[in-house]
């Protein structure tokens, strides 16, 4: 199994492939950037339905003609999901090993292989030079990257004994520790699914781990209750009917919440300073991350101007414990990510979402969650 890995690490470094990931890195980056088009509950998955549809792509479909649930960008992310499968495999990890890999690979990358990230932080796992990961061209080699992760999960004391997001934490030492749960699902079904494509990846392990156990944590990461798909189509700029504040909203939350809904309608301008969003002057409209400065201005709390910064600012919170008037990231990585909005209950979230487009509310089942934090 040795030789397994690393020559699917060669097919998938080859120089020609390599030349064409160079100049489709930076638009596969942007395409799940800014689709924001699947939803961050992936509970209840399909497991033979992403068995099909993995098997399609692994025998060299399109990615045009594929549709995993949770993956935007199949025909690049199942064959990285491929790569840890296999060197988990052949360095003997158990299966909820690869699970915890792949679920800590979709949290940090996306299962695809960046060659950019914060500070220094490259490739599948965000691994940095920096930090005793190893070079910047091998940490961009999907075997090696996931190798060493592995070998630094199998460090960790107890590690079988822990729920999937303790155990991405130990080794990830992530500022966002709770993020890592809501793909657990979702890399069970990609575990299985791949598995079963290598000479006795399919069986169980020995190893004290149930082939056909459950996920393992008890929080999901998913959006609390509702996801907002009951209000249906949210005309942009308006409130849909039937939504009204939460009444065990925090007073302040409430405030901020009823403020940013005051800037419904007005067109985004990015480095907005959203303090006259409705006047002539296109500097006074919001972008994303003024909106929610500006909102909360006004109840007293001072928050920082970029969603960079407000990544930072309060206290991380599970997105299955999500509170009006939470912000929630989205875009980019989780520890830089590029776009925030603010959560309203009920499912649903405030946005000042991109240039052209006007202050809106969407549904949190359209929203990828990279992070969330509580500023009251």
């Amino acid at each position: 199994m040795k030789g397994l890995a690393a020559g699917i690490g060669v097919v998938f470094l080859s120089p020609i492939l390599i030349a064409g990931t160079g100049m489709m890195l930076a638009s596969s980056a942007d395409a799940v950037q800014s689709s924001g088009s699947f939803s961050s509950c992936l509970s209840d998955i399909d497991s033979d339905k992403v068995a099909e549809q993995v098997t399609k792509i692994l025998d060299g479909a399109s990615g045009k003609d594929v549709h995993v649930e949770g993956l935007d960008l199949p025909a690049e992310q199942v064959p990285n999901a491929q790569t840890i499968v296999a060197a988990g495999l052949s360095l003997d990890v158990p299966k909820k090993g690869q699970i915890i890999a792949l679920a800590t690979a979709m949290q940090e990358s996306r299962l695809r292989n960046l060659a950019y990230g914060d500070r220094d932080s490259l490739g599948l796992y965000q691994q940095r030079p920096s930090q005793g990961w190893g070079s910047a061209e091998q940490i961009r080699d999907p075997t090696y990257a996931s190798e060493q992760f592995y070998k630094h999960l199998l460090k960790v004391s107890g590690w079988q004994q822990m729920t999937v997001t303790q155990a991405a934490q130990a080794v990830q030492k992530s500022g966002l520790p709770d993020a890592y749960a809501q793909w657990e699902e979702l890399a069970t079904a990609l575990q299985a699914a791949i598995a079963k494509t290598f000479p006795g990846g399919g069986d169980a392990d020995g190893k004290g781990t149930d082939q056909d156990e459950k996920p393992s944590t008890s929080t999901t990461g998913c959006a609390p209750g509702e996801d907002g798909s009951g209000f249906g189509r949210i005309p942009e700029g308006s409130v849909p009917k039937g939504y009204s504040i939460p009444k065990d909203a925090h007073p302040r939350a409430r405030k901020a919440i009823t403020w940013a809904m005051q800037q419904l309608g007005t067109l985004y301008q990015w480095g907005g300073s959203c303090t006259n969003s409705h006047g002539p002057d296109p500097m006074g409209r919001c972008d994303c991350s003024s909106l929610m400065q500006q909102a909360y201005a006004h109840v007293g709390v001072t928050l920082t101007r970029t969603t960079y910064t407000q990544v930072n600012e309060g206290k991380a919170v599970s997105p299955s414990q999500l509170e009006p008037g939470d912000l929630i990231f989205s875009r980019g990585t989780a520890a830089r990510p590029e776009h925030v909005g603010m959560y309203m209950g009920e499912g649903l979230v405030i946005e000042a979402p991109r240039t052209t487009k006007p202050v809106r509310i969407t549904p949190i089942k359209d929203w990828t969650i990279l992070a969330a934090r509580r500023v009251i």
